[in-house]
């Protein structure tokens, strides 16, 4: 064990492994996590979109290792069950790509695979090991303070890359505001079920009131088994529980289900922080509230992150200067690379939210047996039209 890295990452999940791995190709590098057991426990529903997954990182390709299952289309399920599914020709009519839609991921896999990948890159990797505070002189962030097996001791670098998740005490460490509103935050739990009919290659959403402020899913894992989860709003919380309410989505929906893992977690469903970047220190995912607003999604804006981080961390330590002013490069990437379309997901979300059971269920009236020709904005404006014209001026900020 060393007393001085290149680069510290606080927190081995995809933002800080691929962070690692990316940096480690030019930069000594330190990589630790809290936990005895990288990928463990799951705290995800494990959905990834495939294309935007294989988009973000040059190091990911499909293996049917970390793969449970390959999912070929999306149904969302109105309030009084009316349906509509976004099918894999749907999203090829859009994406001009081929192949399956995403993936329920087998994350313990998929997790401890980037770390072994950051290892094999010569990231030093270190479990059970916890970041108590930063090494911060002159307004700088010089290190990080650790604990591990009970022993104290301090590891400088000239960069810290903060990835670790929505509770990110190394951002507020360094001095970077990660505060969050009960409005955007989800409260989610999720039960593991196996012996349920499920459908092995669709991912299930459930919406409306009777999960305020949230959907459910069902994300299929293999024969019989799927993720099982809801998340609710933290502005929407009251003395029914986010369990109370996926222990009934369970019992209509998945009766006979065996729980064989259940996990609780929150997840940020905010616009991204107004700076994720101080001197010495960058924060990725989750941490730097980069997850995706409207569903929760973080393993492709992890990875993403972790990518541009890791790079622009080999910039800073090559060129001896870790101020904000190489560091921002990070931000600026991720701005005109993301954040508009990130802001525009937040303020959909917003909208989203504000829509009744009734709106719901007129929107999947009109979509339900959409055709792949008519997977565009104007295939659909064209669809409101004839089916509601008065939908479409409710409805009309999700198009235009």
């Amino acid at each position: 064990m060393r007393d001085e890295y290149d680069v510290i990452v606080v927190g081995a999940g995809p933002g800080g492994s691929i962070a690692a791995r990316t940096a480690a190709e030019g930069c000594d590098v330190l990589l630790i996590e809290k936990r005895q057991e990288i990928g463990a426990p799951v705290r995800c529903a494990e959905g990834a979109p495939r294309d935007q997954l294989l988009k973000v990182s040059r190091y990911i390709e499909p293996d049917k290792k970390w793969i449970a299952s390959e999912i070929n289309g999306i149904r969302l399920n109105a309030p009084d069950g009316t349906m509509f599914e976004i099918t894999q020709e749907m999203v090829e009519q859009l994406t001009g790509t081929e192949g399956p839609f995403g993936y329920t991921l087998d994350r313990k896999i998929f997790d401890r695979q980037l770390a072994k990948d950051a290892a094999r890159a010569g990231a030093h990797v270190m479990v059970r090991t916890r970041a108590t505070g930063l090494i911060i002189e002159d307004s700088h962030v010089k290190g990080v303070k650790l604990n591990r097996l009970g022993e104290d001791f301090e590891v400088r670098s000239k960069v810290v890359i903060g990835a670790d998740g929505v509770e990110s005490q190394v951002g507020r460490w360094g001095g970077i505001n990660t505060t969050l509103k009960l409005k955007d935050i989800g409260s989610c739990t999720q039960y593991y079920l196996e012996n349920i009919d499920v459908a092995e290659n669709v991912f299930d959403f459930y919406i409306g009131s009777e999960i305020p402020g949230g959907y459910a899913w069902i994300f299929p894992k293999g024969r019989r088994a799927a993720n099982v989860g809801l998340g609710v709003l933290g502005s929407k919380l009251s003395a029914k529980r986010p369990i109370d309410y996926l222990n009934e989505f369970v019992a209509k929906k998945c009766p006979g289900g065996q729980p064989v893992e259940l996990v609780m977690g929150g997840t940020p469903l905010s616009d991204a922080l107004k700076t994720f970047v101080s001197n010495g220190l960058m924060l990725v995912g989750d941490a730097a509230r980069h997850t995706e607003p409207i569903t929760g999604s973080g393993i492709p804006s992890a990875i993403r992150d972790g990518t541009i981080a890791g790079e622009v961390a080999q910039k800073a330590v090559h060129q001896n200067d870790s101020s904000v002013r190489v560091l921002r490069d990070y931000e600026t990437r991720w701005r005109n690379s993301f954040g508009r379309i990130h802001w525009g997901m937040y303020k959909m979300k917003e909208f989203i939210m504000k829509l009744s059971d009734d709106e719901l269920n007129r929107i999947s009236r009109v979509f339900q047996g959409i055709m792949p020709e008519e997977a565009s904005i104007r295939g659909v404006t064209m669809r409101l039209l004839k089916k509601d014209p008065k939908l479409l001026l409710t409805i009309r900020h999700l198009l235009f």
